[in-house]
């Protein structure tokens, strides 16, 4: 039987969120293989350093292709003049959920003055990580929009939204309009992702969404990503932050269950000690870190018209990405 490697002094690096949240969790098991599942997008974004390689691994040319990004684009700027009609000719809150470093936002922003170059806009970006809230405030600074919100529900995961648009809502700037783009849908399980947007809306605000489909191409996107250095440089550091080095990891990615699973093999067995609790890894163990969705066209109607009261879907031209511009 192989030895069990001890604890090493990188230990004292663990991150404490990550460690009980595989505690808590725990593994499962699929025939003799455990599986670890940690799949959580609070985990992913914890450091500078975690957060940049997310950016770094988005704006990278072969991750836009391979995932169909271009086609975000193209989407946003055909329907923009639907989008503009729904808004009207009002001051808006643009609420950014997952800003990201704000790029996304300011696509649409740019697209909209472009339409009505007088409309007034206030920007208000919400991520869970801090790094990601302060990208997207440098982004859109107060030269491309009326006024940026900064408050302390900016660094927030979508549980406190209900707490956001209240604050919002005062003075002129009446309408909201919730922007949940680059994916980030495919993240969450989707009907309490679309139960928190939805009760944090006011009547007549918009939700505008875009995200990957399954166009039956996912086992080649989900190869693309072990190919995808920056795909490694991004999640490691989640094995890492739990006392794992990087020669005793290995990057996979497969299409099961509906979703793109990025997931690390552990090569060596291995005990993790941190505040008074262990972890025993065994060599051929598997960690979930990163899970994406890609839900059929059909099943994403359904899933919305559940939702909201107005929902308007349109298809990329190679069937990869879909836009949808909702209405409570």
């Amino acid at each position: 039987m192989a030895k069990t490697q001890p604890a090493k002094e990188s230990d004292s690096k663990i991150n404490d969120l990550i460690f009980k949240e595989l505690i808590k969790r725990g593994y499962s098991l699929e025939g003799n293989t455990r599986v670890w599942n940690i799949a959580d997008s609070k985990l992913w974004y914890l450091t500078p350093e975690q957060a940049q390689g997310y950016l770094d691994l988005e704006s990278d040319q072969g991750y836009k292709t391979q995932t169909g990004q271009p086609q975000a684009e193209d989407l946003l700027e055909a329907n923009i003049t639907e989008i503009a009609e729904e808004i009207g000719d009002v001051p808006i809150n643009i609420v950014d959920l997952g800003c990201g470093d704000g790029t996304k936002g300011l696509r649409i922003i740019e697209l909209l003055r472009k339409i009505n170059p007088s409309i007034k806009i206030r920007y208000c970006p919400i991520d869970i990580s801090g790094y990601m809230v302060q990208k997207a405030i440098e982004t859109v600074s107060n030269k491309k929009v009326d006024e940026i919100i900064e408050f302390q529900y900016n660094i927030s995961d979508f549980e406190n939204l209900e707490n956001v648009t209240p604050l919002l809502s005062k003075g002129e700037y009446k309408k909201n309009v919730f922007l949940l783009l680059g994916n980030t849908l495919g993240n969450f399980e989707i009907h309490e992702l679309l139960y928190e947007i939805r009760s944090s809306m006011n009547m007549d605000d918009l939700f505008i969404i875009d995200t990957a489909i399954d166009d039956s191409k996912q086992e080649e996107r989900a190869e693309a990503y072990k190919k995808n250095k920056l795909a490694n440089d991004w999640l490691i550091h989640i094995p890492l932050q739990l006392g794992l080095l990087h020669e005793e990891v290995e990057l996979g990615t497969r299409w099961k269950n509906q979703r793109i699973e990025l997931y690390y093999t552990i090569k060596v067995n291995k005990l993790v000690k941190f505040q008074n609790r262990e972890i025993s890894f065994n060599k051929g163990d598997q960690m979930i870190i990163a899970i994406a969705f890609k839900h059929k066209k059909e099943d994403l109607l359904t899933y919305f018209n559940m939702h909201f009261r107005q929902v308007s879907l349109n298809v990329s031209k190679d069937k990869s990405k879909a836009l949808l511009i909702c209405k409570k």
